[in-house]
């Protein structure tokens, strides 16, 4: 049987990150806490993918003031719990089949005072009720959704589906290069969708360090902006 007791105080550590702005106009600073669970279930760590997104939506500040943001994935939920502090009205989401990653967003929303955040169970590739009654969205993240090449086409049926409903809304995504065989440039034809790729150097994510952290370290991230083809905003 399970030991509810275990089940319900989990081994957890805190991390700190904090963002920085040191212009010379604006010296800015953000400082986010972000409860990892000591488990073997990798959506409870912070990956590297999640600060490099986070680092963007840091340099993004001004224009997310206001946005509604949905990120998909959330886990420990590091990208949405800083567009929150940045002004954002943001929607968390995990696997409806994984409460404790759904319980851990809740979490990091209260180790950062967020208490006007929907934490949403959304899985990739389905289109349930929690889908379709969604807020008309912005801005979508996902940091290292692209992990799984079988998870690829859900992923992308999942976006493809808020886009059309959001026909103005981006989606925001970092991953991680582990094969030479990544590539999701034909499912987004399929899709009728486009992406450009961001470089980091130019949100000075291009760094082996970040927010306080060594996460980045020494791996290749890369940032893309998925869009509906502009053929079909008119849909």
């Amino acid at each position: 049987m399970m030991d509810h007791s275990e089940a319900e105080t989990p081994n957890i550590a805190y991390k700190t990150f904090t963002f920085e702005d040191n212009n010379e106009n604006t010296q800015e600073s953000l400082s986010v806490s972000i409860p990892e669970v000591l488990d073997p279930h990798y959506g409870m760590y912070v990956w590297p993918c999640a600060v490099v997104l986070a680092q963007y939506l840091w340099s993004q500040r001004q224009e997310l003031r206001d946005k509604t943001v949905l990120e998909l994935g959330a886990g420990v939920s590091l990208p949405g719990v800083v567009a929150a502090r940045c002004g954002a009205k943001v929607i968390l989401s995990d696997n409806a089949e994984k409460p404790l990653c759904l319980e851990n967003c809740r979490r990091s929303c209260a180790a950062n005072g967020l208490h006007d955040i929907s934490v949403l169970p959304l899985t990739w590739g389905e289109v349930s009720p929690e889908l379709t009654q969604l807020p008309q969205l912005d801005i979508i993240l996902g940091s290292d959704v692209f992990y799984e090449p079988r998870d690829f086409e859900d992923v992308l049926l999942t976006i493809a589906y808020l886009l059309r409903k959001n026909p103005r809304a981006q989606f925001w995504t970092t991953y991680q290069e582990r094969s030479a065989d990544w590539s999701i440039e034909v499912l987004l034809n399929r899709w009728k969708m486009s992406c450009v790729d961001v470089d980091l150097e130019t949100f000075d994510a291009d760094k082996s360090e970040l927010a306080g952290s060594s996460l980045p370290g020494n791996h290749s991230i890369d940032m893309m902006i998925i869009t509906l083809e502009t053929g079909d905003l008119g849909l």
